[in-house]
Parts: structure tokens; C-alpha cells; sequence
């Protein structure tokens, strides 16, 4: 399958998944309507079934994102960086694709990369998230039945492979490492993602703050689990601004998690607990936060605090921030909007598949 094929069906999968956003309209003239929009929507409302955390507007939301991320004109940008690399014959590897499931369609962009390298796609899902990406496939094959032969999906033990990209905890990693380690492999750990204030934040960029911490309810590794404030902070503009996310006490598996952490931390008598009756901020200096809670960590010294992030970064997977002192910093309410060149943990992932072609 040459190339030009394989970005024109990843664009023709694009524009069917637009319909799917929340404002999404459907389009009569789609072919692939007659055979797969009705029981898209369907799929989108049921998956909550099987994952409680998955709720339609999260589902609608990952779907608008990879929508985005396949636009023709975004396409042909990311890929002026790799036709050379793409262009070149090789015979197709299996790579094997251990996906985590805590966002739906999470792996989407592992999948993406390996088809697009040419190769051939042989993914294990989470448990909690092992209905949509299938489902996505069987229109992607419709598009292009030359996919065909290239995407599998497999429940049990994988054994062969040439390749491996896995994705999961640091205690999973390690497992992961045993057994794929003499392959050529990204293992992925956890990581988390913070924010540094200044406290000269307006209310609009405190709104858009409030996106990167709630979206998807915190689940994602780009969602902001920390904030790092200046010494004297006051947090009231940020708890006026962050109140759009209210309703999400209303979510049982939310009020649950939110319910059992005040309980836990009232219990302890924690100091610097600060609560707004759907989130709890808790002085802490560890990153990754549970749900319903969210950490913060007062600095003195701007330049200091970069030399401590510069330090811990292997545990960061960006940085939302408006200071200019961080230049790779992500802008508010874009951290779980990444571009194509994003790559989970600064890993070039399609750099790597074309370095066993």
C-alpha cells in the first residue's frame, strides 16, 4: 500500500469521526453513514456501560480530538518531517501495541503511527477501553480494505512480534521490560502533568485551567494533577474560575472518589486541605494526585522551581504555564489538545519505527 493511500484513508476517517464531536453535525452525503454512523452513536452512548468513567461527553470529546488531528493540511504538515523515511520499501513488521485504558481511545496515536509507517498493527486493549478502537478499525479497513491484513487484536499472551510499544504503570513497566526488553521497544511509565502560576493569571486563563485539570476527570497523563503557586497564593479567583466543572459531583464514580479522599484527609487532620465542595486542594509534594483531589506546591524562587521540574521531568508530561520562562510550556487549556508531534513522554514514535525498517 503506498503511502498517498494510506493518508488519504486516515483523512477520510477524519472527516466521519467529525460528526461524532459534541456540536457534531451529520453529514448526508457520507457513504460510510449508511454502514457505520448509526451504530457509532450508539457505541458512543453504550460504552459507558462497560466503563463507567467513559461518559458520552469524554467519548465525544477524544473523538473531536483525533478528528482535529487528521485534517488533511495537519497531515501533510507532520508528515513533511517523514515522507522520506515512509517512502522507503521495507517489508511490514508487526508491531505490537500494549495500550492503556484510562482516556477513551487513548492508544489512538500508536495506532495511527504503525499503520502510517507501513506496518502492521497488533494490538492489546485494556479491559477498559476495548470497544471503540476496534470499531474504529472496521471503518478505517471500509476506507481502505488494503488495511486489512495490517490490524489484528489480540486478548492473550503476545508472542510474536518484532516490535513493541507498551504503555502502563511503573509497576507494569518493569514487567514489560522482562519480557519485551530484547526487542526494540518504548515502554512507557506513569507520568503526570502540572501547572506553575504566577499569580498575575487572569480569570479567563484560570477558566482555561480548569480544562486541563477536568477534562476526562483528570484520568489523562496530560491532565494537570498539580499546581505550583507562589508563596501567599490566594486561591479564591481560581475556585470562582474552575466552578463550570461543578456538575461533575453529580458523576457517581467522581462524587465517590471526591467523598472517600475528604473523608480520608479529614480523618488524618491534613494540613493545607482546602476543599470547594467538588474538588479538594491538598499542599502536597508528590505529582500524581487521586481523583477529586489536586495538589499544589507553594515556590519562593521562579528560576529555582524551573531547575526542580528541569530535574524531575522523566515523572512530567508537560508543563501549563504562561511564564516565558518555560519555553516548552503548554498555554492554558491546551494540555489535552496535542498536536501529532506531541509524542507521549517526548519519544519520537515514528522516528522509532522507522529505525528497524
Amino acid at each position: 500500500m503506498e503511502l498517498d493511500q494510506r493518508v488519504r484513508a486516515f483523512v477520510v476517517l477524519g472527516h466521519f469521526l467529525e460528526q461524532f464531536r459534541k456540536d457534531g453535525v451529520k453529514k448526508e452525503n457520507d457513504p460510510l453513514n449508511a454502514l457505520f454512523y448509526d451504530d457509532m452513536e450508539a457505541l458512543i452512548k453504550a460504552v459507558r456501560i462497560q466503563n463507567p468513567w467513559f461518559i458520552e461527553e469524554n467519548v465525544r470529546m477524544a473523538m473531536a480530538a483525533i478528528a482535529d488531528s487528521l485534517k488533511e493540511e495537519t497531515l501533510i504538515n507532520w508528515l513533511a518531517v517523514y515522507r522520506d523515511q515512509l517512502q522507503k520499501e521495507h517489508t511490514p513488521r508487526s508491531v505490537a501495541v500494549i495500550m492503556a485504558g484510562n482516556i477513551p481511545m487513548v492508544g489512538f496515536n500508536d495506532f495511527f503511527c504503525v499503520l502510517m509507517s507501513g506496518n502492521k498493527f497488533l494490538g492489546k486493549l485494556s479491559s477498559d477501553d476495548k470497544l471503540l478502537l476496534p470499531f474504529i478499525s472496521k471503518v478505517l479497513i471500509a476506507i481502505e480494505p488494503g488495511f486489512e491484513g495490517r490490524i489484528a487484536f489480540t486478548e492473550g499472551f503476545i508472542k510474536q512480534m518484532d516490535a513493541v510499544i507498551a504503555t502502563g504503570s511503573n509497576n507494569s513497566a518493569r514487567y514489560f521490560d522482562y519480557y519485551f526488553g530484547k526487542y526494540p521497544h518504548i515502554i512507557r511509565k506513569n507520568r503526570n502533568s502540572v501547572a506553575v502560576l504566577t499569580g498575575n493569571e487572569t480569570r479567563e486563563e484560570l477558566e482555561l485551567l480548569a480544562d486541563d485539570i477536568f477534562m476526562y476527570f483528570g484520568l489523562g497523563c496530560r491532565n494537570v494533577s498539580k499546581l505550583f503557586v507562589p508563596k501567599g497564593y490566594s486561591f479564591n479567583l481560581f475556585f470562582d474560575s474552575i466552578y463550570k466543572y461543578q456538575h461533575l459531583i453529580e458523576v457517581n464514580k467522581y462524587v465517590n472518589n471526591y467523598e472517600y479522599n475528604r473523608t480520608v484527609y479529614l480523618m488524618k487532620n491534613d494540613k493545607g486541605l482546602l476543599d470547594n465542595n467538588f474538588l479538594l486542594l491538598k499542599e502536597d509534594q508528590s505529582y500524581s494526585s487521586p481523583i477529586g483531589v489536586l495538589y499544589y506546591e507553594y515556590y519562593d524562587d521562579l528560576l529555582l522551581l524551573k531547575e526542580k521540574i528541569d530535574k524531575e521531568i522523566e515523572m512530567i508530561q508537560c508543563v501549563v504555564s504562561k511564564s516565558e520562562l518555560f519555553s516548552n510550556a503548554v498555554y492554558f487549556g491546551q494540555a489535552q489538545c496535542p498536536t501529532l508531534f506531541d509524542y507521549a513522554d517526548g519519544i519520537d514514535t515514528m522516528k522509532f519505527l522507522g529505525s528497524f525498517a
